[in-house]
């Protein structure tokens, strides 16, 4: 069948060996943390910590041995506190060979914090993967997907190479640390690769339910999630860009989901000319192909009444020639 789809033409890119288009099949190893950093009195819940640490205990392992079958290297966004919980599956992770990566310490909540304490976030989980693992990881994923206008900034201060937490692409971009705020203090010239993700290719949408914490009670068939996502995949292959899938163990290793899963990276890979790699590799691609850098503009909204929003287009920088 062939897939009439449109370029992301905001975010041009080349693929390496003639490749046509890149995948990643990305796991957020939350586990507890998440639920924890919600409420912390669900601790006290025997029922919701089973619920969550069946994700280290149980899915991580199935999906271990899913990713070796098929031969090829996931990314894992591991909070510190995971890390700390349960260090023999983050090393079993490494030793797969598997990417690594940055997913705060516990899960925090991250919209409007201040850049002192975000940095402490970082800190954190950056020690606890370096005492665990002794990885120093140079990707992240904000809790949430839940970005901060200073967060780039903190970023590049500790040498992460990208983030994946934005949403306004098919395909991976460089950005700017300094955002168009109007504020002439921004004249960081420093870049990151953004690997941007998309709410449709996350199971969480698709599987998560717990009473009383998330979820509307529908959960979905696996078959009708692997026809979704499959399409997806096709369209981002005929249009040349990144498919990049976000699954949280604790949903996705459960056994008919953890089937589909396999299914779907069957069908991948199967596919002419596309890439299936790790975000670092992607990441690494972009940074060192990819002249352009995309600055973002915020939206001011003055604090009186009636005076309306003020915007600033976003502009496109030229990488300075190395």
């Amino acid at each position: 069948m062939t897939t009439n789809a449109f370029p992301d033409g905001a975010h041009p890119i080349a693929w390496p060996d003639n490749f046509k288009a890149a995948a990643s099949f990305t796991f957020d190893v939350d586990a507890e943390s998440c639920t924890i950093a919600h409420d912390p009195t669900s601790t006290r819940r025997m029922s919701l910590m089973s619920h969550q640490s069946y994700g280290p205990r149980v899915a991580v392992p199935r999906l271990l041995k899913i990713l070796e079958r098929q031969e090829i290297q996931g990314t894992f966004f591991i909070p510190g506190f995971t890390a700390e919980s349960y260090p023999d599956v983050v090393r079993r992770i490494v030793d797969g060979g598997h990417e690594v990566a940055h997913h705060g310490y516990l899960h925090e909540p991250m919209q409007g914090i201040d850049a002192a304490t975000e940095a402490n976030y970082l800190d954190r989980g950056l020690e606890a993967l370096a005492k665990v693992a002794g990885v120093r990881p140079v990707g992240y994923r904000a809790p949430w997907w839940e970005l901060n206008w200073h967060s780039p900034a903190l970023l590049a201060d500790r040498g992460f190479l990208y983030d994946s937490s934005l949403l306004d692409g098919d395909a991976p971009y460089r950005m700017a640390v300094a955002t168009d705020s109007g504020d002439s203090r921004d004249t960081d010239s420093r870049d990151i690769v953004e690997i941007p993700v998309d709410w449709a290719l996350d199971d969480w949408e698709q599987y998560a339910f717990y009473p009383g914490v998330t979820g509307s009670g529908v959960i979905e068939s696996p078959a009708k999630v692997l026809e979704m996502w499959t399409l997806e995949a096709e369209a981002h292959h005929a249009q040349g860009s990144c498919f990049v899938l976000t699954n949280h163990p604790f949903i996705s290793g459960r056994p008919s989901k953890a089937v589909a899963l396999e299914q779907l990276i069957e069908r991948v890979k199967a596919m002419d000319g596309m890439w299936v790699t790790t975000l670092e590799r992607i990441a690494e691609h972009t940074k060192t192909t990819v002249n352009e850098i995309h600055r973002h503009a915020r939206i001011e909204v003055p604090s009186y009444p009636g005076a309306g929003a003020s915007f600033k287009p976003a502009r496109l920088l030229e990488a300075i020639p190395r």
